[in-house]
């Protein structure tokens, strides 16, 4: 009987040992993964792009994790894993699955969603933790102008890439390829990202006088399916240049109607919208010698930037024509180069390597990505492009990177 209840103890003790070295593995490894949380817009509306920055993170993942993961000051490297919900392209989702991440989850980082309602939405619950945020999904300028200190975004402002296209203008103005003074037709999304879009070509028409003469400067609401009134205006104005700040659905409807009423500029610019698949597909040659700024584009020189390409189609078996998964790839990276300075998973740390970061060599045009120290907003040159026919694209501007010349002014049909 003795013997009996000596060898159930002893059993016992085994099974309480055995339990407590898997709990403590568990808790190694748990501890040897950087928990990286993230909420993007795979369903509903701005699901494509959704799509794209989710391959872009994944593709940052897989390559950091190929090497052994992120490289900290006690020697120890740490792998990555991305912890991933659909926040459907509604804001309010947005914020509930930030808080999940954060309390629930205990995520050590994050990486932003696409569309600057969903990134000013979300954004709010990692500056309320003190938790590290990097998005390349966001652009407009009023997200960085809120004074938070844990927002970073990878994308350059609106009013940059207006800014950008009107520089390139007036280099054609010197070259006698458009008139002094050049008649500009502005419409934009009434929304901060519109207001950014005019802010840029108000700058540069202040910088440059007698360059441009603006004939409109009209806004519009984000959600119209009819452009004939404000085309009706545009055709009116009888501008030299029409540019227009739009997202891809506005831009689909509104260039289409253009096409339809037959209008012609000497220079025409829907913003980043035009080089887009998609749009080839849907509006045909009305989309040949639209101009575009892009916040990136395969078309770029750069080794870096082609490497990135080439093992995009080695992986998705399909060209890359879009910036969305190139911007996302970049994010993540410079997230992890961030933490690599900083050594550990201090949050305050990570954030003061992101205010400090020189991240190069970056796959933007400039090949360079550092953020403002104020706004926490990337800074670095848009790269302008032109469609051909037959499907063609090519880069125009800057010099450095141009792989063609511009068509300007535009052929009359």
């Amino acid at each position: 009987m003795m013997r009996h209840r000596s060898s159930w103890k002893t059993g016992l003790v085994v099974l309480l040992v055995a339990a407590f070295c898997m709990v403590s593995v568990a808790a190694v490894y748990a501890a040897d993964v950087i928990k990286v949380g993230c909420c993007l817009t795979l369903t509903g509306k701005y699901a494509k792009a959704g799509k794209f920055f989710k391959r872009g993170y994944e593709m940052a993942i897989e390559e950091v994790n190929a090497k052994g993961g992120i490289h900290l000051k006690n020697g120890k490297k740490m792998k990555v894993k991305l912890i991933l919900y659909d926040d459907k392209s509604d804001p309010t989702t947005a914020v509930n699955l930030s808080e999940h991440l954060i309390t629930v989850d205990k995520v050590n980082v994050m990486l932003g969603s696409y569309s600057t309602s969903q990134v000013n939405a979300q954004s709010v619950v990692p500056e309320k933790y003190g938790v590290p945020y990097v998005n390349g999904g966001g652009a407009s300028s009023f997200i960085y102008a809120r004074g938070f200190k844990w927002i970073f975004g990878t994308l350059a402002s609106i009013s940059e890439l207006s800014y950008t296209e009107m520089t390139l203008l007036k280099e054609l103005i010197d070259k006698g390829k458009l008139p002094k003074p050049c008649k500009l037709a502005l419409s934009w999304e009434n929304n901060a990202h519109g207001k950014d879009f005019e802010a840029g070509v108000k700058k540069a028409m202040k910088e440059h006088p007698g360059y441009f003469k603006l004939v409109l400067d009209e806004p519009f609401q984000k959600n119209t399916k009819n452009y004939a009134p404000l085309l009706i205006k545009v055709k009116s104005a009888n501008a030299d240049v029409y540019l227009s700040d739009c997202h891809f659905p506005q831009f689909s409807a509104q260039h289409k109607q253009y096409s339809e009423m037959g209008l012609y500029h000497k220079f025409v610019s829907y913003g980043a919208r035009g080089p887009e698949s998609n749009a080839r597909k849907s509006l045909g040659d009305a989309v040949n010698y639209l101009v575009a700024a892009q916040w990136w584009t395969p078309l770029l020189p750069y080794p870096q930037s082609k490497a990135f390409a080439k093992m995009y189609k080695e992986k998705y078996k399909e060209d890359i024509s879009e910036w969305y998964p190139a911007l996302a790839y970049e994010t993540a990276r410079i997230l992890f180069k961030a933490i690599e300075i900083a050594g550990s998973l201090d949050r305050k740390a990570i954030r003061d390597a992101l205010e400090n970061i020189e991240f190069k060599p970056a796959i933007v045009a400039g090949q360079v990505i550092r953020f403002d120290k104020k706004t926490h907003q990337a800074h670095y040159p848009y790269v302008i492009v032109q469609n051909m026919p037959g499907g063609k694209i090519v880069a125009v501007y800057p010099k450095n990177a141009a792989t063609g010349k511009i068509v300007c002014p535009m052929p009359k049909k």
